[in-house]
């Protein structure tokens, strides 16, 4: 189980890094697998999609319709910030298991990300 009760500083508020509860064979993206999402869209079952972009912007287009915008860094836990647009800010953690990537949200909740076309 990864545990951090370090402030992070995010955009000039601070961020407290989430317990993570990870489930046995959960095991945490490296920091270099959390650069390569720069410039990719990785896609949910709800077909909502998330976007990183180079210059540290992301977007969030809801399966149903719309879109919120904001901004991203990857903290120091290994977790992804995003400080959004409409003033909402979170963290969330991605991991595999049984070769399945999985984002987990500071409330505990997983969603899963459907694989990329020709993986």
């Amino acid at each position: 189980m990864l545990r951090l009760a370090i402030p992070l500083l995010f955009l000039g508020l601070p961020v407290w890094a989430a317990d993570w509860n990870l489930r046995p064979g959960e095991e945490p993206l490296s920091l270099a697998e959390l650069d390569a999402f720069e410039g990719r869209t990785l896609t949910f079952y709800d077909d909502g999609q998330s976007r990183y972009s180079a210059d540290g912007a992301y977007s969030y287009t809801y399966g149903s319709g719309g879109t919120a915008f904001g901004t991203y860094r990857i903290a120091e836990d290994g977790s992804i910030c995003t400080a959004f647009d409409h003033g909402f800010n979170r963290c969330d953690l991605f991991v595999r298991r049984d070769g399945r990537l999985i984002l987990i949200d500071e409330k505990g909740q997983r969603f899963p990300v459907r694989p990329e076309e020709g993986s």
